[in-house]
């Protein structure tokens, strides 16, 4: 059976303010032999709690905290717990997953209201491979899960018109943050470069450019390629700087989607882009079906080819202006963003956050304007 906690309170101020979450009240450590997870507020907050499989974890989700006081390694302790994130799920909720390191099912869980506010406490005690998956699940309210998309409206007058429409998709966000090195998220980095990459388009006659999101919000996968279906997309162009274990892997690469699953390289880039999905518990057990669906309809449309034929001229735009290559700058690979068959679509690596050049060109306005200019130049091509 199933098993979660959901509590609604009502709270007027919620709609005002974010209700800050108190670091010195918080912590994420074990019993004798329970994980328990304690939680300060300032006040009351509607929360929900329950545990995913496959990998294990806690997840907790709250509307209106900020968690922007807690360092999410400083709260952690002993074994059980493997790691801890935080991050936006949506506007207006926040989320926080615990990975457990064994199974452990919730056997207590409850808000109060305290002298200094609030207080969540969670206890997991120890249970069978067996009984945690059968505890395991999210509640069924998708409504929590995605953003909802552009104004129908907006989006119908976006798809009706002449323009090249190019949906900009800024990889990860929210309880997502991607890649992270020196100082450096790849969310925040890729939302940077992906509206500065929009003002560069929207100069362009002809051709308008369209986020798949404008905040640090968490948007599935699927999710992204729906509201490029929504504006009519021409062109899916999805930005990512990954950190490798090795960091002497550099420069720009671009993507385009694969047949057989692409090099082993390839395939660990997946995984590490796809991975934000199954963080927020989306259910990614139909996405081999998506990809081969796909990949039949590329077969018999000019998408693939298409795709293809753009990665091919963005190469050689980045090569012209200067911009730093990998030593295989095209390649393939079996991205979900990719798998849309009603328009081409680019998964395009601007760089790599582990590698100090990479990181130090990336950090910089004039360090993006060389990407971004090969991005017009290649569209701009591509309009006429």
């Amino acid at each position: 059976m199933i098993r979660w906690v959901l509590a609604w309170v009502l709270s007027a101020s919620m709609a005002f303010a974010q209700v800050a979450v108190d670091p010195d009240r918080s912590a994420v450590r074990d019993g004798w032999w329970t994980l328990e997870v304690t939680l300060g507020l300032a006040e009351i907050v509607p929360y929900r709690v329950f545990t995913l499989d496959d990998p294990r974890r806690l997840v907790l989700d709250f509307e209106g905290a900020s968690f922007d006081a807690i360092d999410p390694d400083a709260i952690r302790s002993g074994d059980r717990a493997a790691a801890v994130r935080i991050g936006p799920l949506r506007p207006g909720w926040s989320r926080m997953v615990v990975d457990l390191a064994e199974p452990l099912t919730v056997s207590e869980a409850g808000m109060r209201a305290t002298e200094d506010g609030a207080t969540l406490q969670v206890v997991l005690e120890r249970a069978s491979a067996e009984e945690f998956a059968a505890a395991s699940g999210a509640p069924p309210d998708p409504g929590w899960e995605v953003v909802t998309g552009f104004d129908s409206a907006v989006a119908s007058a976006i798809a009706r018109s002449e323009d090249y429409v190019v949906v900009i998709d800024p990889g990860h966000g929210g309880i997502d943050p991607g890649a992270t090195q020196g100082g450096v998220k790849e969310a925040d980095l890729t939302l940077v470069m992906a509206a500065e990459l929009a003002n560069a388009l929207n100069s362009l006659p002809r051709v308008r450019a369209v986020l798949t999101r404008e905040t640090d919000s968490f948007v599935p996968l699927t999710t992204r390629l729906t509201l490029a279906r929504q504006v009519g997309a021409d062109v899916f162009l999805s930005l990512h700087a990954d950190a490798l274990d090795d960091d002497a892997v550099q420069g720009a690469t671009v993507y385009t989607l694969s047949q057989d699953g692409g090099d082993a390289a390839a395939q660990r880039m997946v995984e590490r882009h796809e991975r934000g999905d199954l963080l927020a518990g989306v259910d990614l057990e139909t996405a081999e079906d998506r990809v081969a669906t796909a990949l039949m309809d590329l077969a018999r449309a000019q998408t693939g080819p298409e795709s293809r034929r753009i990665a091919t001229a963005l190469v050689s735009s980045l090569r012209n202006a200067g911009v730093r290559m990998n030593n295989s700058p095209l390649r393939e690979g079996q991205f979900a963003v990719l798998t849309a068959a009603e328009f081409p679509s680019l998964l395009i690596e601007i760089g790599f956050l582990s590698n100090v050049e990479d990181r130090a060109v990336l950090a910089t306005v004039a360090g993006r304007a060389r990407i971004i200019a090969a991005i017009a130049d290649t569209v701009s091509l591509l309009a006429r």
